[in-house]
């Protein structure tokens, strides 16, 4: 990428590449690969990717508020304290990626994979989280108040003092996942969901 700042970037490959502090705002890239690189404090907003593949990025303080992801991959990235505000996430896959006092406020996030992921205390009320992989993901103390996740896959999941006050879970695979200390008032459960609950606080269900 060179200091005049071309509006997009196609089927280029990225490893070990320092872009911290750069100005990318405003790229579209497509078909792009990046491997270990560092976009620390770098000016991502509105940025766009389309089928990009991020493996071990770190993206700590970027600024990637309004951006459009689609398509793509961020396996086993750093997003500590990342600015993604009003961001858009379509089809993604986000495994083992970490979400570390991110700002995820207004955030989109249409189907994909985000098994493994640390999405830990993250403000996630009201979001439409339908059919989304969510295995073995680390919610622990998320707000999760009125969010939407019917059909979503929560298998394992660690749900530790989330808030799931009022939302929807029906049809949702929530076989493993930790719910013991999570807060369920005015949830929405299918039979099924409504029985392990119980289980996972010590009940005998006949």
């Amino acid at each position: 990428m060179t200091q005049d700042k071309p509006n997009k970037f196609a089927e280029a490959d990225y490893a070990n590449k320092n872009f911290e502090h750069q100005d990318l705002s405003e790229l579209e890239l497509v078909k792009c690969s990046f491997t270990q690189c560092r976009f620390n404090g770098a000016d991502l907003s509105e940025l766009r990717t389309t089928h990009c593949r991020f493996e071990e990025c770190d993206f700590t303080n970027a600024r990637m508020n309004a951006s459009v992801f689609c398509e793509s991959s961020f396996d086993n990235c750093t997003f500590t304290a990342a600015d993604l505000f009003v961001s858009r996430f379509e089809n993604c896959r986000m495994l083992g990626a970490t979400f570390a006092e991110a700002n995820l406020g207004g955030v989109t996030i249409e189907g994909g994979n985000w098994s493994w992921a640390s999405l830990r205390f993250q403000k996630l009320e009201g979001l439409d989280l339908s059919g989304i992989m969510f295995t073995e993901t680390d919610f622990t103390g998320a707000d999760l108040t009125n969010a939407v996740l019917r059909d979503a896959d929560l298998t394992k999941a660690n749900l530790s003092q989330a808030k799931l006050i009022g939302a929807d879970l029906r049809g949702a695979n929530i076989s493993g996942a930790d719910l013991r200390t999570a807060d369920i008032k005015d949830a929405h459960l299918d039979i099924s969901q409504a029985v392990y609950f119980a289980q996972c606080h010590g009940a005998n269900v006949e």
